[in-house]
């Protein structure tokens, strides 16, 4: 069978379907943003990510020091999308012999300047050889305690459906290194440019959108502020695959669905502009982008009044009944079904 037809989380639960707990120890295991063990007093949690060179990250326009942040980040934010404080971080790389040990020191620059952001230790890991680029495999390790975790099947009829900051600005970004990657590329094979002559990209204007892909930010600043307010989130994930996917899986692991307004989407003006530029629909960016890493929550009704007056918080919607379905309410009032488009690694 064809990974591509079942696609990443077809092939998750394809692999994952009949493993079983043993560990008393073991709280929750595969489908959530971090594994869940209980050893003390608090839960441990745990999560990985691996960036495959050339699938997640181009090194064209990505440079080593904010790869290191980048591949610290996106797994600092797993932690905090569990309502979690990490604390510890294991990092491995394989290389190819094209990279030096400089190369090594401004991605490891980037590392530590996002775990030195939010107290997380590195404490170890691996570095074994390539023949094919760079590897890199990150777990982080964070702690929580039980009552404070937050799953993604806790969404209930009723809650509103909120996120953090805007959306689609990290896909504007992506598109604009492409664009200009591709103009770089078409102008050495024109003649126009020589291999080692300086080339500038036009970034005027658009830095927000740069800075969005190649460094983003956890959101631990408002799992600080929720816990502030004595707010407590039914279900939570971040979005690193786009809104409309992660709604999909909270929806589906809660068994509920969902109404999502178009006008309430967050979107930031830069991110408008780009998408007028390349002309795409800014909604359908917001929508399915990826990397955005702002996290996708639900909450009770009553909390509505606090979450309207919290800055950088924006309800969008509500969770209804599973017999709705998932739909997107448009502009001009009409309904369409909110379809999972976000980004696929399987298909990529």
């Amino acid at each position: 069978m064809d990974i591509a037809k079942i696609g990443e989380f077809g092939l998750i639960d394809h692999l994952t379907k009949d493993i079983e707990l043993k560990n008393s120890s073991t709280i929750k295991g595969v489908g959530d943003d971090c594994a869940v063990m209980h050893y003390g007093e608090k839960d441990t949690l745990v999560t990985t990510d691996m960036l495959m060179e050339g699938i997640h990250f181009d090194l064209t326009y990505m440079d080593m020091r904010s790869l290191g942040y980048k591949s610290a980040m996106v797994n600092i934010s797993d932690v905090f999308a569990m309502g979690g404080s990490p604390k510890q971080m294991l990092v491995s790389v394989a290389l190819s012999k094209r990279f030096i040990v400089e190369d090594l020191d401004d991605f490891y620059k980037g590392l530590k300047e996002a775990c030195d952001k939010w107290n997380v230790d590195i404490v170890g890991g691996d570095t074994t050889s390539s023949k094919t680029g760079l590897a890199i495999s990150i777990t982080c390790i964070g702690e929580a305690n039980k009552e404070d975790i937050v799953y993604r099947n806790g969404a209930k009829d009723t809650d509103l459906v909120c996120v953090t900051g805007d959306l689609g600005a990290a896909y504007m970004g992506l598109q604009l290194l492409e664009r200009e990657k591709n103009v770089y590329y078409s102008q050495l094979q024109e003649g126009k440019l020589k291999q080692d002559e300086m080339w500038t990209p036009d970034f005027a204007g658009k830095e927000y959108l740069i800075q969005r892909q190649l460094k983003p930010e956890a959101r631990g600043d408002i799992i600080e502020k929720l816990h502030a307010e004595g707010i407590f989130p039914t279900a939570m994930m971040d979005i690193s695959d786009g809104l409309s996917s992660e709604l999909h899986h909270i929806c589906k692991q809660s068994g509920t669905g969902c109404r999502i307004y178009e006008k309430t989407l967050p979107i930031d003006y830069q991110t408008a502009l780009m998408a007028e530029e390349l002309n795409m629909n800014v909604s359908t960016c917001a929508l399915n982008g990826g990397d955005d890493y702002e996290l996708l929550f639900t909450c009770p009704i009553g909390d509505n009044d606090k979450l309207q007056n919290m800055e950088g918080v924006k309800v969008i919607g509500y969770i209804t009944r599973p017999e709705l379905g998932l739909k997107l309410i448009s502009r001009d009032g009409n309904e369409f079904d909110l379809l999972a488009q976000g980004w696929n690694h399987a298909n990529n």
